[in-house]
């Protein structure tokens, strides 16, 4: 990889940034000042410093975000908070996407990463991508409810949606259900249980191709660890 190319993935700047790096005698390859910007470097086996400070070489950027309320799911918007607002200018990208959409009053765990055909792959409705949300729903949820969420709701659209999985969780007043499902339908836990003529009050994702991370505040992201990333691969 050119030596230019390097530094501007790894987001120390632009070319022309960069390239003014070089000409005055900035960056150093093993120690050694380095000339040319077409420089051949391997980030496996060459040491690459911009004064003094070591830039390693990372290909892939994974992220776990806990979404707060009232941020939407988007790389940028003019007038709303979005999800990339969320990263510190240390860890912003401008090749980085949200993937796993949760609607502006949704909250809960989304990933964000750089690989566009992984996060095309996990949002296509092909992929029977699980997630699993905590709804907090109006009035009482029966066995009989949760019993038809899993064999599948009619919505009015003609469409039917089906949990893999649903229990209670409480009652008092309102109903705390835990949803599974593997599709990915337009406002799909809200309708199934407006099916039942209920309202979904607040809405949690806790869990998005098995990802899940309760130390994670509002707000918060962490990196993925390399087995997370080989298990995503593996969907």
């Amino acid at each position: 990889m050119r030596l230019d190319k390097y530094l501007r993935e790894q987001q120390v700047g632009s070319r022309n940034e960069v390239h003014e790096l070089i000409k005055h005698n900035r960056v150093t390859v093993d120690g050694q000042v380095a000339k040319k910007y077409d420089f051949k470097v391997k980030p496996d086996e060459h040491e690459v410093a911009v004064d003094g400070k070591p830039i390693k070489y990372q290909a892939e950027y994974f992220y776990l975000v806990n979404k707060p309320a009232g941020v939407i799911t988007a790389t940028s918007d003019e007038k709303e908070k979005t999800v990339m607002d969320l990263f510190t200018p240390e860890d912003y990208r401008t090749d980085l996407f949200p993937v796993g959409r949760l609607d502006k009053d949704t909250t809960g765990i989304i990933l964000v990463m750089m690989d566009g055909k992984l996060g095309h792959r996990l949002a296509s409705p092909k992929s029977k991508t699980r997630k699993t949300y905590l709804a907090t729903v109006t009035g009482q949820i029966a066995d009989t409810d949760l019993q038809q969420l899993k064999d599948g709701i009619e919505l009015k659209d003609g469409t039917t949606a089906v949990a893999d999985d649903a229990r209670l969780i409480s009652q008092d007043p309102d109903s705390v259900v835990e949803l599974t499902l593997h599709e990915g339908k337009y406002h799909e836990v809200k309708r199934m249980f407006g099916a039942f003529g209920e309202k979904v009050v607040k809405l949690h994702r806790v869990s998005f191709a098995g990802l899940t991370d309760e130390a994670l505040l509002p707000g918060e992201y962490r990196e993925l660890t390399l087995s997370e990333i080989e298990e995503l691969k593996k969907l």
